[in-house]
């Protein structure tokens, strides 16, 4: 993992040289990026993902979801899509991103992954290159960038963390998924340098076990790493989000006036008005050229 952080801090330098800092203008409105993750599996993570980029979009924003999971994707399976191309096509050198993307309920835009392919569930540094040069190209076109990781600590998760201004880590009460959340933080903390994570627990019974799940995180966190854990709220468990899954609709699309879906809606309203991280926190950040001169420290 420090050898994968080394080589992302050098891939920003050698486009950071290439880059005239004079011409930058660091006061235009910023482009949010935001990665939503998990460390474990199974706890509704794209669900969060797709119901708060809808809810973002119908709040007026022009929102871009990027699908991260390389491998196993399934962010345009959820919205009922069926895009032509995906990002394996844009790593192959076969289409541009723009080519790529696809519109999804009201205006929003996707960047669908490849499914069942191995070849690009590891991505090298001429890759992850010329994904950020090409997601540079696009930054005006977007208030929000949504990322949704794949699970796990693979190279690829802490890739597209360290590259978020801001990490949303979605868990749910059972104690292996507070377990699993808890080691991807530490390892984005200790190895990737990221000292501020917002918290969405997913699946709660009652609104007070949200509250717990966050007290247990906060407690462990501040006696083992030096982090800060910003709690954002719950989604109430329901049925109703199976019929959601099986119809290819959101749920703030499909029953708006559901307790699940006035849940997300509340989500996306408080990533909306939690300040943007405007301090980059690691060896990179989309968008690159808005953070010229970070990074080198982590090499």
């Amino acid at each position: 993992m420090i050898s994968g952080a080394a080589d992302q801090a050098g891939t920003l330098r050698s486009m950071q040289d290439q880059r005239d800092s004079s011409t930058t203008e660091l006061n235009m409105p910023m482009t949010r990026v935001l990665s939503i993750t998990s460390g474990k599996g199974g706890v509704g993570k794209t669900a969060v993902v797709s119901n708060v980029a809808v809810s973002m979009a119908k709040l007026g924003k022009k929102v871009l979801i990027i699908d991260a999971d390389l491998g196993l994707a399934n962010i345009d399976v959820v919205l009922g899509l069926a895009p032509p191309y995906n990002l394996n096509h844009f790593f192959n050198g076969e289409r541009t991103l723009e080519e790529v993307m696809v519109e999804g309920p009201h205006g929003l835009k996707i960047l669908p992954a490849g499914s069942g392919v191995q070849q690009f569930t590891r991505l090298d540094g001429q890759l992850k290159m010329r994904l950020i040069e090409s997601l540079d190209a696009l930054e005006e076109q977007f208030d929000v960038v949504l990322i949704d990781t794949e699970a796990g600590i693979s190279d690829n998760v802490t890739y597209f963390n360290v590259a978020a201004q801001d990490i949303l880590v979605v868990t749910t009460p059972e104690p292996t998924a507070i377990t699993d959340a808890y080691a991807l933080m530490k390892l984005l903390s200790t190895q990737f340098h990221q000292k501020h994570f917002l918290l969405a627990v997913n699946s709660v019974r009652e609104p007070d076990e949200g509250l717990d799940v966050f007290e247990k995180l906060t407690m462990v966190s501040g006696r083992y790493l030096d982090i800060s854990l910003d709690y954002l709220g719950c989604i109430p468990f329901d049925r109703k989000m199976h019929e959601s899954v099986r119809e290819q609709r959101v749920m703030v699309d499909l029953a708006p006036d559901h307790k699940v879906a006035k849940a997300f809606v509340e989500l996306a309203e408080n990533l909306i008005d939690t300040p943007m991280n405007t301090q980059a926190q690691g060896t990179l950040q989309f968008f690159w050229k808005q953070f010229l001169g970070v990074g080198s420290e982590a090499s």
